[in-house]
């Protein structure tokens, strides 16, 4: 679980409730037409821009920005200085069978072991771990248009209430609901983009390069161990996917 993600999500909309009860009664923050015309209707207009199963796996690209399990570059790198010394002893198909914590490592190790040549190992894990890049990008694209729509369907909102208001100006009883509809249609629609859509966009594309980032040095590790490198020259070399300051040394 991903908490800087969670308590900023609560916090946000904390913060923005407790605004509202200290400002007068909470109800009156709440219209069903705004609700209708921002968050049902900014969604229609989403569900027309992208496939229909796009769509509909909304939440399940969210889910990824409250719970993301990617195995840590660190441990990775322990593990191919360790096959890398394996290679180096029995050849290539001392590593066949192997068990490998990552799925995508352990796809680039049968290819090794089933003798492919360099070029056509970088094709295949690079073709892989692109078309997982763009799936992700899906993702992150359906969130940054509901940021986008949010706030436009919250302006219709808005000129919807003004028009009824101004139509019925005789009768004062219709001024304030249509009012209602005109001002909290623009606040739903800020609160959908700014606290909501965008945030979790922005999550996802730091998930999406954290992935891209990893499948990058996997590849890396695959040439470099089909090369016959030094292991600790892999280790080395794979260290700079690391942040300085979190770089180790397997014989620490």
């Amino acid at each position: 679980m991903d908490l800087a993600t969670l308590v900023g999500l609560i916090g946000c909309f904390a913060m923005v409730i407790m605004a509202m009860m200290l400002g007068g009664s909470l109800s009156m923050f709440v219209d069903i037409p705004s609700v209708l015309i921002v968050i049902l209707g900014g969604l229609f207009v989403v569900m027309m821009k992208f496939e229909l199963g796009q769509f509909l796996g909304l939440t399940k690209v969210a889910g990824k920005a409250f719970s993301f399990k990617l195995i840590k570059p660190e441990a990775i790198i322990v593990e191919v200085v360790e096959l890398a010394g394996l290679a180096r002893k029995g050849g290539l198909l001392s590593l066949e069978g192997k068990e490998v914590s990552d799925p995508f490592l352990g796809k680039g190790i049968q290819l090794l072991v089933d003798g492919h040549d360099p070029d056509v190992v970088r094709t295949i894990l690079g073709k892989e771990a692109k078309l997982a890049s763009d799936r992700h990008g899906i993702g992150i694209a359906i969130y940054k248009c509901i940021g986008d729509v949010g706030p436009a369907m919250g302006m219709i909102g808005t000129l919807v209430g003004l028009v009824a208001m101004l139509a019925n100006m005789s009768d004062p009883k219709t001024i304030g609901p249509a009012m209602a509809v005109a001002l909290l249609t623009t606040l739903y629609g800020a609160m959908l983009a700014n606290m909501l859509a965008l945030p979790i966009a922005d999550k996802l594309i730091l998930r999406k390069d954290e992935e891209d980032r990893l499948k990058a040095m996997i590849i890396d590790a695959l040439l470099a161990i089909q090369a016959g490198q030094n292991p600790r020259v892999i280790e080395s070399m794979l260290q700079a996917y690391i942040a300085e300051g979190k770089r180790t040394s397997s014989g620490d």
